[in-house]
């Protein structure tokens, strides 16, 4: 077995001990040192050796001593500080001897320490920041544990509520200048200055100084409140003020100079802007009073527009007996003021209902006047596709009639049930009035259809009773029909009018040129003239068996009797379009001989 390096370096010193023994005793020997002395100084060698090993003995077991204090003084540390930073129990290996026992003790030792430093310092400066904080904010301090180190766990609950707290801070920060502004442009709209110490602080002291506390927001919102409130009040003030000044200036007829002096406080609401205000309405009242009549006059004419306004009834208007009062009188001119003020409130109430009924009755004036023109004959000379604009005007408007008049009875049935009465127009119930004017339009067109029956049947008689005859000298030709050159779509809707109204254009033959015709001349095919009976003028068989036409007195009837809407027209355009009878050419108008 290989033997420490300790153990040899003993053993030399044995060794050495030894040597210097003999080296002593051979020096005694030779100068010849006497027993006793020998003894004497052998003794003092062995004591002196004795006494230095004791020494060094006494020192190491000092050292032994000391580290074994060490590590239970490191332990009770140790167990304290594991308690107090909430850490668990440092495990130590029992193999170790016992200096690596106290180093590695004494090393976490003061590992605990500087960690338990660092949370006093964490907490120190959390404590720090939260008193700042609450000071501004005044809001509670962190509540925490009576333990003088604070846990991690209970440091990072603690990093929370600053942040928070700092959140907190910044909201009420940014709240507090936004009712600040608001509140100085209050305040400057109202001509007002801070009065109580509250406001001079909000207004005037430094922003950072202010605190921050609930209650204070709290009481800034209602600063803010009472100062909207008076600023609304003046403006509603305001508003009346400029109101009656209109109203009066419009009634007293004042001149545009005199208005344009007050011109600047007609906008702003400010104090100074509400007693100018006031000073005008004043003077402008007193004026009234002297000029009552005029102003009776200007008020009887606003009540007669809000009367068409709001479709009264004659007995609702007779009903307000001071209009047709000619006592011109300060009470009579209060009734007025009353009464207009009461129609402005029902018309504004029932605006919509009233704009829905003037938006119908506009409607149905438009369509009457659309029915009105699709009866005027000269309504197929006009170009431009102007026809065709008005007929789809009167279908959209047959649309939207309908639709309008169910909104409109939605509606008037709501407001019933709200007001408990019936919604009269004119003295009567709308939608009553409305079905009179569809069941007169109806009437009317029933009229109109029979009129048109019954003429058409007349002058059907009356051709037939009384035929025309027409004789030519020399041989007889058949009438020939202008001829256009314009295309044929034109040509035959311009010659189908003519032919209506004018009857057909015959022209003399020419000398040389005539046309022999055999004395039995072959008729119009019956199915064509049953088709064209309506705009064909009847012919009627003259001297050879030619066809005659009728003389234009018999001619001239309505042309409503050809087709009565442009929508019939272009049916009966196409019809004739579609014959196989006579291709590109209107029936009735040219006949072939």
């Amino acid at each position: 077995m290989r033997k420490r390096k300790s153990e040899v370096i003993a053993e030399e010193s044995v060794a050495c001990l030894n040597k210097a023994i003999c080296h002593l005793k051979d020096i005694w020997e030779e100068i010849g040192i006497p027993e006793d002395k020998r003894l004497e100084r052998t003794n003092v060698v062995k004591n002196h050796v004795k006494s230095l090993l004791d020494m060094m003995i006494a020192e190491e077991e000092s050292l032994r001593i000391r580290l074994k204090t060490n590590i239970k003084t490191c332990r009770k540390e140790i167990s304290k500080l594991c308690l107090e930073l909430q850490l668990p129990m440092f495990q130590e290996d029992i193999r170790d001897t016992i200096l690596k026992q106290e180093k590695d003790l004494r090393t976490h030792v003061e590992v605990m320490l500087r960690e338990k430093n660092q949370r006093i310092q964490t907490l120190k400066a959390l404590t720090e920041q939260d008193q700042d904080l609450c000071d501004i904010l005044c809001s509670q301090p962190f509540s925490r544990s009576s333990s003088s180190v604070p846990s991690l766990e209970e440091l990072g609950k603690f990093r929370q509520h600053i942040a928070h707290l700092a959140d907190e801070k910044e909201r009420r920060h940014e709240e507090f200048v936004k009712l600040k502004k608001k509140i100085i442009l209050c305040m400057d709209d109202l001509d007002q200055l801070p009065e109580t110490s509250f406001e001079k602080v909000v207004v005037c002291e430094d922003e950072e100084s202010f605190c921050l506390s609930k209650e204070n927001i709290d009481s800034l919102k209602v600063l803010l409140h009472q100062l909207e409130s008076r600023k609304a009040e003046n403006e509603r003030v305001c508003g009346s003020y400029r109101e009656s000044i209109q109203n009066l200036w419009e009634r007293l007829q004042t001149p545009q100079e005199e208005r344009d002096a007050i011109s600047e406080h007609m906008t702003h609401s400010k104090r100074r802007n509400m007693e100018a205000l006031h000073t005008e309405v004043r003077r402008l009242e007193e004026l009234k009073l002297k000029n009552i009549q005029n102003v009776t006059w200007a008020i009887r004419n606003e009540i007669a527009v809000f009367w068409d306004k709001c479709f009264c009834s004659s007995d609702q208007r007779q009903a307000f007996v001071p209009y047709y009062d000619d006592d011109y009188r300060e009470e009579l001119l209060s009734l007025h003021d009353t009464e207009i003020v009461r129609l402005k409130q029902h018309y504004e109430d029932h605006k919509e209902l009233f704009e829905g009924v003037h938006q119908w009755e506009e409607n149905w004036r438009l369509f009457i006047e659309l029915e009105q023109k699709a009866k005027d004959p000269s309504r197929f000379t006009n170009r431009g596709g102007h026809l065709l604009k008005l007929e789809k005007q009167r279908a959209d408007l047959v649309k939207s009639l309908p639709k309008l008049e169910k909104k409109l009875k939605a509606e008037i049935e709501q407001w019933e049930q709200e007001q408990n009465r019936e919604f009269v127009v004119n003295g009567q119930k709308f939608m009553q009035f409305v079905a009179d004017q569809w069941e007169s339009y109806r009437l009317e067109k029933e009229r109109e259809k029979q009129e048109r029956q019954q003429k058409k049947s007349k002058q059907t008689g009356d051709m037939v009773r009384t035929p025309t005859k027409q004789r030519f000298l020399g041989n007889t030709t058949p009438c020939t029909a202008r001829k256009f050159n314009a295309p044929s779509s034109t040509g035959t809707s311009n010659s189908t009018i003519r032919s209506v109204c004018g009857g057909t254009v015959c022209h003399p033959p020419k000398q040389g040129n005539a046309v022999k015709t055999p004395a039995c001349g072959k008729p119009p095919h019956q199915g064509t003239l049953e088709r064209n009976k309506e705009n064909i003028c009847h012919l009627t068989v003259g001297v050879g068996g030619a066809m005659m036409v009728p003389a234009s007195p018999q001619r001239n009837f309505s042309i409503n009797s050809v087709a009565s809407t442009y929508t019939e027209f272009q049916r009966d355009l196409s019809k004739s379009s579609q014959s196989k009878h006579a291709p590109g050419i209107l029936n009735s108008t040219i006949i072939q001989l």
